[in-house]
């Protein structure tokens, strides 16, 4: 399908953060699956329900049976049990990762429109709702079916950190009836209000953040050194292949000078075996984790410098 806007329902983004709070304990991530339906160009999530946290003495759990039951039991109370993705929460945004591709790709290879909601609870807790939809590009999905995940497919695929995953865009909608017992709970809410996107601490949200960023750029670099071995390794063995295919002309060459046969012909191919190359979606997927950490940072920073220059203005006003 082409670009499509994602419409969410209140109630979804209600019951994925509680699933967090619930389930979920500083890098724990939890999951769950979508439900909705497809309307014309849009993808509408009406529903959602988590997969439930299991133990290694849970061995006997059947997941995919466990969502049928689900779904059965949801369509049963007439609420749409049309399975549209999953969600998974996220801690500082380390989302970009092998079996985040696996999975979206094993569900948008079987139902088209599938997408992958990532919540960030840390960032939302700093005032902002951080929800993003995403799905695997075209070009993705073609290498994740032929798994050619050699430098060469790669680069035949044009396939790069920028174009591996496309955002949806989100908006987030919910009943006039909801809306209105919404407004009566909160004029009759005794809760004090937390305004959390004015606090100005940020230090441990920006050093947790780029100390991420540092490791991820470790592992980048111990990919291009092993990518570099690799280069060193495979011209070394094309410069003895030459090698050895000159000494044999040269020695074919003096044997019919004698009149001598040419020595038998051989399998080059088996003589000089190449070096395997290292997989590159590796390195693609650590190379789109480093940009969205430095999205992150960036956005973090650019907010926070916002609440300095406010504070700034209102510590003027008041001396």
């Amino acid at each position: 399908i082409g670009v499509m806007f994602l419409f969410i329902f209140v109630i979804v983004v209600l019951k994925i953060i509680k699933h967090y709070h619930e389930e979920g304990q500083g890098s724990e991530v939890v999951q769950g699956v979508l439900l909705g339906l497809v309307v014309e160009d849009r993808l509408e999530i009406t529903n959602c329900f988590p997969f439930p946290q299991h133990t290694e003495e849970d061995a006997d759990f059947d997941e995919v049976q466990y969502q049928m039951e689900m779904m059965r039991s949801l369509r049963h109370v007439n609420i749409d049990h049309l399975h549209v993705g999953w969600y998974q929460s996220t801690y500082y945004g380390s989302f970009v990762s092998r079996a985040l591709l696996d999975s979206q790709f094993s569900y948008q290879h079987a139902i088209e429109e599938s997408v992958v909601l990532i919540y960030d609870p840390i960032k939302t807790a700093q005032g902002s709702l951080s929800l993003k939809a995403y799905r695997l590009t075209p070009k993705l999905m073609e290498i994740c079916k032929e798994k050619d995940f050699t430098p060469e497919g790669l680069k035949k695929a044009s396939i790069a950190y920028e174009n591996m995953f496309e955002e949806v865009p989100i908006i987030i909608k919910n009943s006039h009836l909801i809306n209105v017992l919404m407004w009566e709970l909160e004029e009759k809410s005794a809760v004090s209000d937390k305004q959390e996107l004015l606090n100005l601490s940020s230090s441990n949200h920006l050093e947790k953040s780029l100390q991420l960023l540092m490791d991820r750029v470790d592992d980048m670099t111990q990919d291009i050194v092993k990518y570099n071995t690799y280069s060193r390794n495979l011209s070394k063995q094309q410069q003895q292949k030459h090698q050895y295919l000159q000494r044999r002309q040269q020695e074919n060459a003096q044997r019919q000078s004698r009149g001598e046969p040419s020595l038998p012909e051989e399998d080059i191919t088996k003589m000089f075996k190449p070096p395997q190359a290292p997989p590159r979606m590796d390195t693609l997927l650590i190379a789109g984790q480093i940009n969205t950490y430095c999205q992150n940072i960036k956005e973090f920073t650019s907010q926070n410098l916002g609440k300095l220059f406010m504070a700034e203005a209102l510590q003027g006003h008041s001396s």
